[in-house]
């Protein structure tokens, strides 16, 4: 059985807690808080970056395309809107994740239904065999890690990054684009 990123990410989340987080290496005194809030953004675009590069690395796809196999091969016969809201992704972006993967032979789409309007999307034996080799957690080791912090944490830093988008004047519509995307 292959080892899980969860149990990595989970352990030193709890093994630590904002506050008394371990400083970036090279941290010091004489840093300044920005210098350390923006050492530690590294640390976690790194992290995010690796698990990109292993993803692609073993499973031959980008860990958007990972995902959405992921999520299609759990929900025989789910729809592009589905997996769009099962990704949190914009259906433009879920239909080009469907047209990669049914190119490469991982999955089908086939209208089904009465009017023949809804696609259902189902994962091939292929598919299989490449989310048996595929490195976990298959939707990112970001949104892993996040799932793992208790509900208090999980809403400072949404009130801390909300203040912080704000001040980058940042476009809001880029919150439903794939961080393996960019």
């Amino acid at each position: 059985m292959r080892p899980s990123f969860r149990y990595n990410v989970t352990m030193s989340l709890q093994n630590s807690t904002i506050e008394s987080a371990a400083p970036a290496p090279a941290a010091g005194p004489d840093l300044s808080p920005e210098t350390r809030v923006l050492r530690q953004f590294r640390i976690v675009f790194n992290s995010v970056k690796t698990h990109f590069r292993q993803v692609e690395r073993d499973a031959g796809l980008g860990g958007a395309q990972l995902w959405a196999l992921s999520v299609i091969a759990g929900s025989p016969g789910i729809g592009v809107t589905g997996l769009a809201r099962s990704l949190d992704i914009h259906q433009s972006t879920a239909s080009n994740l469907v047209r990669t993967l049914t190119g490469r032979g991982l999955i089908t789409a086939a209208r089904e239904g009465q009017d023949r309007r809804g696609v259902a999307l189902r994962a091939l034996p292929a598919a299989d065999a490449l989310l048996q080799r595929a490195p976990m957690p298959f939707a990112g080791v970001l949104p892993d890690a996040l799932a793992s912090l208790d509900e208090e944490t999980l809403r400072r830093l949404e009130q801390d990054l909300a203040r912080l988008i704000e001040v980058l004047a940042a476009d809001p519509a880029s919150a439903q684009v794939p961080l393996a995307q960019l």
